[in-house]
């Protein structure tokens, strides 16, 4: 996200500032504001931030003033119209709210994938998705070997997922000692666990079923089908059609985030113009535009000019790749933070007893289930030929990737907040994740810079550019 149009060479004609503009005001907040936007640049950044709100949230919880984490996330929201009341708190508008726009963002991430990603063609696509199905597998026999018990049985989803963010911060750490094709790896096997993880959520997670809601969330799915059909393309007139999808999902019993993943697959990945008409069809309007018979035209035909180049520069992106690059940074800086803050304030002192099992269970999960589930798979997909590993990578990164992927945070807390009804059993799984997600990633970090050779041609700090385009959140 650049925060200031920045100038280069082949524009230090056009003017720096608009006419209204004050430029040592302009000069000041560009100086203020470039600490900013190297820092929204860097791939850890997103990491950095959950780390530190994850960490505050701690301190909170367990300051003098933890009564006032309790209630704040506790306060309710609402609206009532006609002898009709709507309420909830606070913490629930994050959790199945505005986590609907991190889902939307990951069904997209999955849709572009398999459409010409790392998952649109078999060969490619066997390493990472058999690596994601092993990392989802293992943990969940494991947490149930440890805590098969009645009351604390319905944990075995939360060691299954994998925090992209972190674990995209810990290879950032590990420098140019990464190799750009095991972030993509990462990436892809990223997507599949979210998948795996949206299906559990769906199937396992959810309340009984209404059929009902499904009626009215089949209205909502089929509004945007149709208005596809008909070629509207304005981002906001889906909007009613999405809320009213996520109203009748949310009825049915599932969980309502499944209307943003949903809504996210339906988003359109292929590109109306593409590059070549974009070039085509805004080199033909400077054309119009620099003609004699231009310069006098009317405020209206300038209008319609500026207009249809606005239409090239939209339409040069499929709507799905438009929408991730615009709410992705919303998504990473804002809504991710916000879950964190909502959800990670684990009080370490209270009435409730911490549950040993449980907390031993999911993080033994992550620890050691993820990196046994991931590197297992993989080696076996590659020694029976089902699939081929990118070139430069080997059996010492798929040691690292499968550490790596047990930095379980966003996806871990929400399914441990569906899983769990019990406040203790909730705690406890929630630290079992924080712990996990440290060791993992210190773990990483120090196997990475053991087994990894450094000053790696084309390693991960020369790419930097191309994970902030493909990052899944």
């Amino acid at each position: 996200m650049r925060l200031m149009p920045s100038q280069s060479s082949s524009d230090s004609q056009l003017p720096s500032t608009p006419p209204e503009a004050s430029r040592v005001l302009v000069r000041a907040a560009r100086a203020a504001l470039r600490p900013i936007d190297r820092f929204l640049h860097i791939e850890a950044a997103s990491g950095i931030v959950l780390l530190v709100v994850a960490a505050g949230a701690l301190v909170w919880a367990n300051s003098p003033w933890h009564e006032s984490y309790t209630a704040f996330w506790h306060t309710q929201l609402g609206f009532a119209v006609s002898g009709f009341s709507f309420s909830r708190s606070l913490q629930w508008v994050v959790n199945d709210g505005l986590m609907v726009i991190f889902f939307f963002v990951v069904g997209m991430e999955i849709r572009r994938e398999v459409h010409h990603g790392e998952l649109s063609e078999w060969r490619r696509a066997a390493i990472p998705v058999l690596a994601a199905l092993g990392g989802m597998l293992v943990p969940a026999a494991l947490y149930l070997a440890l805590a098969g018990a009645p009351a604390t049985r319905d944990g075995w989803g939360v060691p299954m997922a994998t925090d992209i963010a972190f674990a995209l911060g810990v290879l950032t750490l590990l420098g140019n000692r990464v190799p750009p094709a095991l972030r993509v790896l990462l990436l892809a096997v990223a997507v599949i666990d979210d998948l795996g993880a949206i299906i559990v959520i769906a199937l396992f997670y959810s309340e009984s079923f209404a059929l009902g809601g499904l009626l009215i969330a089949a209205g909502g799915f089929g509004t945007i089908l149709l208005m596809q059909a008909f070629g509207v393309r304005a981002k906001l007139a889906y909007v009613p059609p999405a809320v009213v999808a996520w109203a009748g999902v949310y009825i049915t019993g599932v969980h309502p985030t499944i209307a943003g993943v949903l809504v996210g697959v339906l988003t359109p990945v292929r590109t109306w113009l593409g590059t070549e008409g974009f070039i085509t069809g805004v080199r033909s309007q400077l054309v119009e535009l620099s003609a004699p018979e231009a310069q006098g035209m009317s405020n209206h035909d300038w209008a319609e000019s500026l207009r249809r180049i606005d239409l090239l520069r939209r339409e040069a992106m499929s709507p799905a790749e438009r929408l991730i690059q615009m709410l992705h940074p919303w998504v990473a800086f804002g809504i991710m933070p916000a879950f964190a803050l909502a959800n990670a304030g684990v009080r370490m002192t209270g009435d409730h007893a911490f549950n040993a099992t449980v907390m031993t269970a999911v993080a033994l999960g992550l620890i050691m289930g993820k990196p046994i589930g991931v590197f297992c798979a993989a080696w076996l997909a590659v020694r029976s030929g089902v699939g081929a590993l990118p070139r430069g990578i080997g059996n010492r990164h798929l040691l690292v990737l499968g550490l790596v992927a047990g930095v379980g945070f966003t996806m871990a807390l929400f399914i441990a907040q569906l899983a769990f009804r019990d406040e203790a059993l909730l705690a406890s799984g929630k630290l079992g994740i924080l712990c996990a997600s440290a060791i993992a990633g210190l773990a990483a970090l120090g196997l990475g810079r053991w087994l990894l050779p450094a000053n790696l041609p084309g390693g991960y700090a020369q790419t930097a550019h191309e994970a902030e385009a493909s990052s899944v959140l």
